[in-house]
């Protein structure tokens, strides 16, 4: 590239992420991202620093058809922080599986059997795999966010997972 490009890549990446805000996935909705679209924003997060090589995160897509049985999980995982949680709050917990058109879990690897590099590292790749994510959606023109909960680290998400305690 030369001085002029380079300039023009620059201002494009500082125009992005100075502009790009949170959504809420209470208000994302359709249309959502097209296959073509959900393969851009997923191979971003491959461009994310990886120490070692090791590729400490993986990504897991949850399909529409699929929402209820997070649903449920969310809904349990309730259940298990408060027994006494009403029938309204469950179907608020089980209606989070359904915000948003496109919706993917992160999951950090942390066992130690991955090799030497600190989990810290990993969780800040999987920090920036996100957050490369966040950055495509955004330039495709859908808005975005990052999601977490207590639901997210129950016993019930990560038996839905299939997910060890690393």
């Amino acid at each position: 590239m030369d001085l002029t490009s380079d300039q023009e890549v620059l201002d494009a990446a500082l125009t992005l992420i100075h502009s790009r805000q949170h959504a809420s996935p209470k208000r994302l909705g359709d249309p959502g991202p097209n296959s073509r679209q959900n393969e851009q924003i997923l191979g971003a997060a491959a461009a994310a620093p990886d120490h070692g090589h090791l590729n400490p995160w993986r990504l897991i897509v949850i399909p529409a058809e699929r929402r209820h049985l997070l649903g449920e999980a969310f809904a349990e995982a309730l259940i298990a922080r408060d027994a006494e949680a009403t029938e309204v709050q469950m179907r608020e917990a089980r209606s989070k599986a359904y915000r948003s058109p496109f919706l993917a879990l992160v999951v950090a690897r942390l066992d130690p059997e991955l090799g030497p590099t600190h989990p810290q590292e990993r969780i800040i790749s999987a920090g920036c795999a996100i957050q490369n994510m966040l950055l495509v959606a955004h330039a495709l023109g859908f808005g975005a966010g990052l999601s977490s909960g207590r639901a997210l680290y129950s016993p019930q998400m990560r038996s839905l997972f299939g997910l060890s305690a690393h």
